[in-house]
């Protein structure tokens, strides 16, 4: 049965053989945020008085300047040198760079969506295969065993490993494989409207647009995982 001749008040799982998840705005978020960790990190070397909103700002400016990122570690200490510019020298690459990429595989470094273990679980009693597809680095797979999260998941698909990240096919094409379930019995959970919704779809998925901000842009949104049970 596809999306479009479902009974229009059907559960979002009828028909659903193994369920697909996003990480970043799906399942965690930093905390207290980006800004906030940069700066807490930058005044232990020495470089005090940073605004983390302004450094928030800095760095969703310097994110949306590369639309084609790959998550390689240079990428990384470009991204970070770029929200830093101005406020110290040497840049963040050639002074703290590498604890702050560090810090974020820590588990304090995080906050779990408070829906996130209770879906988990749910779907997990249900006997559902359960499987990651994110774009990230090799630092994801440490984080949820961190976050104590990984055992959640019969998979982790992630860009750095897969070699593209998603939208493109492959990437969903692994999960396919990996759970092995028809990409028509899977259904994929993420906030990106690109990378996520039209990717899983046109990779056959059965897939919901997360919204945590409780704006519904369209049919297919839901603003907690809550809802697909």
């Amino acid at each position: 049965m596809t999306e479009s001749t479902r009974p229009p008040h059907a559960s979002p799982l009828a028909g659903i053989r193994a369920v697909t998840f996003d990480v970043g705005g799906t399942l965690i978020k930093p905390q207290p945020s980006v800004g906030h960790i940069y700066a807490q990190i930058a005044a232990r070397r020495g470089v005090t008085g940073l605004d983390p909103d302004v450094l928030n700002q800095r760095f969703k400016a310097a994110w949306r300047a590369q639309p084609d990122f790959r998550h390689s570690r240079e990428e990384w200490a470009s991204l970070v040198d770029k929200s830093f510019e101005g406020f110290c020298e040497p840049p963040p690459s050639r002074s703290f760079f590498d604890e702050l990429y560090e810090h974020f595989t820590k588990a304090d470094a995080w906050h779990v969506y408070d829906d996130v273990r209770l879906v988990l679980s749910e779907l997990k009693s249900r006997n559902l295969p359960l499987a990651v597809i994110s774009n990230w680095d090799d630092r994801l797979h440490p984080l949820l065993e961190n976050l104590k999260l990984r055992p959640f998941f019969d998979s982790v698909i992630v860009s750095c490993d897969v070699g593209v990240p998603k939208p493109h096919p492959l990437i969903f094409e692994r999960a396919v494989v990996a759970l092995g379930v028809a990409s028509a019995e899977i259904l994929h959970l993420g906030d990106e409207p690109k990378a996520d919704y039209t990717g899983a779809r046109r990779a056959g998925f059965r897939t919901l647009l997360l919204c945590r901000d409780g704006v519904r842009s369209a049919p297919g949104t839901i603003s907690s995982l809550r809802e697909i049970l």
